[in-house]
């Protein structure tokens, strides 16, 4: 008997039967294909093609359609934006330690998300021909945001970003300064002094730093775009280690701020959303678990459900217990 597939539509678990069309499925639901969008994995669907498309195992669905008004709290606008540009994933994904480019293209579906950080690194001229990344995501469709990985002076990130832009006519950039190799925090001198020029210059640094609001600041004040603290050291995998300085930080800042490096799992990029953080960056955690692609899902959901949270304001926490039924009227 052949096993059925198993989708995600609309953010909700649901299985189809192998063969099944996009057309099928709509009808299923009690919905008019001629009267709907579909995105599938990441990429819209023409109407006429619906009945064309036979559904695979793992596919991601956006179906939508028109409705009156806008007071539905389930499709308002809750997008974002950073140096004028507009997204509606919170979640940013890097593209390193994958097994392969299609590996990571597929994580990238998976997970939702509109940005992509990627390297600068020299061309292979002994193999000019060799696949390269914008071979499998395509930057028209997907923020490139150029990082500076392995920089470890302001200079050094200067040249690398302005080498960048020159490929590619990127501003928006991640600007991240290392002070040592073994904890891989942010020097945060040279990361200021790296701010400052990169502004000058056009560009629209969105940057890494250490939890500390009083560093957030300054970086706000010397041009950053966006304010990305660490929850623990880069490819840790430790969790949000410090939520004090993080909401602090949130509480303090003007500009988007995400959470860049230490997330393990999808309940720390919840915890970062539930903090009022406006999004979360990680790589690790999804190109070295088990099942990249499952876990890039686990993240987008666990992003979404965190800022539902946040948005829904959590209940006070007691120190006693209060009991949810009613006592009165007991038998």
């Amino acid at each position: 008997m052949t096993a059925t597939l198993k989708l995600t539509v609309n953010g909700e678990s649901r299985r189809a039967e192998p063969g099944q069309t996009l057309a099928a499925l709509v009808r299923e639901l009690g919905l008019d294909p001629a009267k709907v969008a579909v995105e599938r994995n990441g990429e819209i669907v023409a109407r006429s093609t619906l009945g064309d498309v036979a559904l695979a195992d793992g596919d991601a669905l956006e179906i939508v359609h028109f409705v009156g008004g806008g007071d539905d709290a389930g499709l308002e606008d809750d997008s974002w934006e950073v140096a004028g540009r507009r997204f509606r994933s919170r979640l940013i994904v890097g593209t390193g330690k994958y097994r392969d480019f299609q590996q990571n293209a597929a994580a990238l579906a998976a997970s939702g998300a509109e940005i992509v950080t990627v390297a600068v690194r020299r061309v292979n001229l002994s193999d000019p021909s060799a696949p390269m990344l914008t071979d499998f995501i395509d930057p028209q469709r997907i923020t490139y945001l150029p990082n500076t990985a392995g920089c470890h002076t302001a200079d050094e990130a200067i040249r690398t970003l302005r080498l960048a832009r020159e490929a590619g006519g990127w501003d928006l950039v991640k600007l991240e300064v290392l002070g040592e190799a073994r904890t891989l925090y942010p020097d945060m001198r040279e990361t200021l002094r790296a701010t400052e020029v990169l502004a000058r210059e056009g560009f629209h640094p969105m940057v890494y730093c250490v939890d500390d609001p009083v560093a957030a600041k300054q970086l706000e004040e010397a041009g950053a775009a966006a304010i990305m603290p660490l929850g623990a050291p880069i490819g840790s995998g430790l969790g949000i280690q410090n939520k004090v300085t993080i909401r602090l930080i949130v509480e303090g800042t003007r500009l988007p701020v995400l959470v860049d490096a230490g997330v393990g799992t999808a309940s720390d990029a919840a915890v970062a959303m539930e903090l009022g953080c406006t999004g979360v960056l990680m790589n690790t955690a999804i190109a070295e678990a088990k099942d990249p692609i499952r876990m890039a899902r686990a993240m987008r959901l666990a992003v979404e459900a965190g800022r539902h949270a946040y948005r829904a304001g959590r209940m006070a926490a007691r120190k006693y217990a209060d009991p949810s039924s009613p006592l009165s009227g007991m038998i």
